[in-house]
């Protein structure tokens, strides 16, 4: 690092030119960007995906799209088979007012579509296809909004007295997209709180600097994602969750240098000669931190979801990209700028360090007994499509459900699902089968068009329950010819899909970051640490997002939107690859400390206190960005990235404050010389020179 700085410093002018080049070519990278990304949900390949994209090509309607479920209940001395004509005139309207398809006692006779009273009728409303621009997930709410056209038309048709009322799972929903801040603003507020924090921590000018690289970085990292772009789909999300990300980030980076360069001008270093100690010591940290983060969010690309490579791709390139403006945009600076009267050492943190180190024992139990406490009730998590428990306890869409069920019929009608038959396949022995499986209520008439077949599977059970599911997997079962589709079963194929791939990333991932990590902090046991607080943290973290978005705890108070008793789908193994990074992000800012305390004074203990101490306020502060840019972006707007966000925003701060404020210092602590531990048949496999590790 010592040596890229020099080579920065003797050609200023050279990198002052590369870089207002490459940002002005950023600039013109975005522009060419945003025709091209995508708002659309893709999973070639899964079978659900596949049929839905079938049965929406054929039919124009159905396919992933959730039904809206219109309840009518008859004035009293009419009956369904009485008012069949009226009722026929009420749903011919929808599909004229909307081109929805639609299934129902009128069009079908299939007494599955009346209630026990008579009286009460229902029908399913499939709607066209609907772009989801938001992440895969519940995200109830979003769907085609069709409950007013739906009953605009079909009142005028019903008989005098009939009662009608919407429902469905969109039309339940608690938690729709309310808008919510815009990206311009969630990046103010970002950027606002990024000032503040670094003005609080330079208390001078200098506090502009890091937010200036952080925002040099963010438009070169879009020329990585418009060559990417040749060779992945890039949704419109990444480029939401990079500038937010990028801010974020670059601030870490840079933040911990200018930190660094500026303690050494404290010392009585000058000029160029800080840069360049500062490189040597905090640039090796930014360095390995940034192949932490990258290895971290790279992992993602393995898996079979077009939408999170999407995201992995574009966080890797934007941490990348800080990194190497940290490394040499940064060291121009500095070289140029006066360091002020550098603050000393919070005596804070070394009062706290050293009771760390005095209690390490009490500490690490107590640390790790709230993490363990909130893994425990990840437990629970939810990744199923939420059911009508959770949801919406009132209105129109809780009256016309209770009117259904009063009378019989099963709330698993609401997440009823299409199954197509390709040409040449006869619907009506298919549809005796189906009809006969437990836990289906009723199949409706096949509908054809080009030669296909159309059937419409009413289930008991609601699909985001496991009776629901199970019913999915025999109607899979029973249609071995038959393309299967529907909003559950793209849900379901994508979770098996997504999960399977999982433990081959967190293996790649654990290999690629132990190799790393080992040669960063030239140990064999601070790696296997690092990487197991980081699986501490990611259970903890979906402990507290169970608390948060399944029970409620808190949730309209903080954020302003009711949970639906679910998590998306995406959301375990997207923070996992953001959180895994980030917070090693501060493991390595923080041991690379200690390592050096250790190399110069031998004692662990006195590497932790001064480790902690000199780095606390650093960490604490870049860790308040990061969580300000996530929170900002889980305020309002789609509950599927409110999620998300809020659960990276809560690992952050779990992590800055549990786990590298009190666990991970009390575990170096107790370790003691076997900290250090690199035996010389390791240091030849990791081509580093042997330790006396165990003095």
């Amino acid at each position: 690092m010592e040596a890229l700085s020099r080579w920065v410093l003797a050609r200023r002018r050279l990198v002052g030119l590369l870089t207002l080049t490459l940002l002005l070519a950023g600039g013109a990278a975005i522009a060419l960007l945003l025709p091209q990304v995508s708002e659309r949900n893709a999973y070639p390949g899964l079978p659900g995906f596949e049929a839905n994209q079938r049965i929406t090509a054929t039919y124009g309607t159905g396919g992933y799209e959730r039904p809206v479920v219109p309840v009518v209940t008859l004035p009293e001395g009419s009956t369904a088979d009485s008012a069949r004509a009226a009722l026929s005139s009420a749903f011919a309207a929808v599909t004229s007012a909307t081109g929805a398809r639609v299934a129902s006692f009128a069009d079908t006779g299939d007494r599955g579509f009346v209630g026990a009273d008579g009286r009460t009728t229902f029908g399913l409303v499939f709607g066209g296809p609907v772009e989801q621009g938001g992440l895969p997930g519940s995200a109830l709410g979003e769907g085609a909004g069709l409950e007013g056209p739906v009953a605009a038309a079909m009142r005028p048709h019903l008989p005098a007295g009939s009662e009608l009322r919407i429902t469905g799972l969109d039309a339940l929903a608690t938690a729709a997209d309310t808008g919510g801040l815009n990206v311009p603003v969630k990046l103010l507020i970002t950027i606002g709180a990024a000032i503040l924090v670094l003005a609080w921590v330079f208390r001078s000018a200098l506090a502009l600097v890091p937010l200036l690289t952080a925002l040099i970085a963010i438009p070169v990292s879009f020329l990585g994602l418009l060559a990417a772009s040749l060779l992945i789909e890039v949704h419109e999300t990444t480029l939401i969750m990079l500038p937010l990300f990028g801010i974020g980030i670059g601030i870490d980076y840079a933040l911990i240098l200018v930190s660094r360069w500026r303690e050494e001008r404290g010392n009585g270093v000058a000029g160029d000669e800080a840069v360049h100690r500062a490189m040597a010591t905090a640039g090796h940290a930014v360095l390995f931190s940034a192949g932490a983060v990258a290895i971290g969010l790279m992992t993602m690309v393995v898996l079979p979801i077009p939408l999170l490579r999407s995201l992995g791709v574009g966080g890797m390139l934007v941490t990348l990209t800080s990194a190497a403006v940290s490394l040499t945009v940064l060291p121009l600076l500095l070289a140029r700028a006066n360091p002020g009267t550098p603050r000393p050492a919070g005596r804070t943190w070394f009062s706290w360090a050293r009771l760390v180190v005095r209690f390490r024992g009490v500490a690490a139990v107590l640390a790790a007994g709230v993490l363990l406490a909130l893994s425990a009730a990840a437990l629970d998590l939810n990744l199923r499509v939420p059911t009508t428990d959770h949801l919406a306890t009132e209105g129109p869409g809780r009256e016309g459900l209770t009117a259904l069920q009063r009378n019989g019929i099963p709330s698993g009608v609401l997440t009823a699902f299409d199954v197509y038959l390709p040409p040449g396949q006869a619907p009506e022995p298919l549809r005796a089968t189906l009809a006969g499986l437990p836990g289906v209520h009723a199949v409706t008439a096949p509908v054809h068009r080009d030669g296909a077949a159309l059937l419409t599977v009413l289930p008991v059970a609601e699909g985001g329950s496991t009776a629901g599911e199970d019913t999915v997997e025999r109607v899979v079962g029973a249609a071995p010819g038959a393309l299967v589709g529907g909003n559950v079963r793209q849900q379901m194929d994508y979770v098996r899909a997504t999960y399977t791939a999982f433990p081959w990333m967190l293996a790649v991932l654990a290999l690629l970051s132990y190799v790393l990590l080992a040669r960063a902090f030239r140990s064999l046991l601070l790696p296997l640490k690092a990487i197991l607080l980081n699986l501490l943290s990611l259970g903890a973290v979906l402990g507290a997002m169970v608390l948060l978005w399944q029970w409620g705890w808190g949730t309209e108070a903080l954020l302003g939107l009711r949970p639906d008793g679910a998590i998306g789908t995406f959301v375990p193994v997207t923070i996992f690859a953001f959180l895994y990074g980030l917070t090693m992000d501060y493991e390595v800012f923080l041991i690379a400390r200690m390592r050096e305390e250790h190399d110069r004074t031998g004692d662990t203990d006195k590497a932790v206190v001064e480790g902690i101490g000199r780095t606390g306020r650093l960490i604490t502060s870049a860790a308040l960005i990061l969580f300000c840019s996530f929170a900002a972006m889980a305020t309002g707007g789609e509950l599927d990235v409110a999620i998300f966000a809020s659960g990276v925003a809560l690992g952050i701060l779990l992590d800055a404050t549990l786990i590298r404020s009190v666990l991970m210092p009390a575990t170096v602590a107790m370790l003691g010389r076997w900290n250090w531990w690199l035996p010389p048949w390791a240091a030849r496999l990791l081509r580093l020179p042997a330790e006396n590790s165990c003095r």
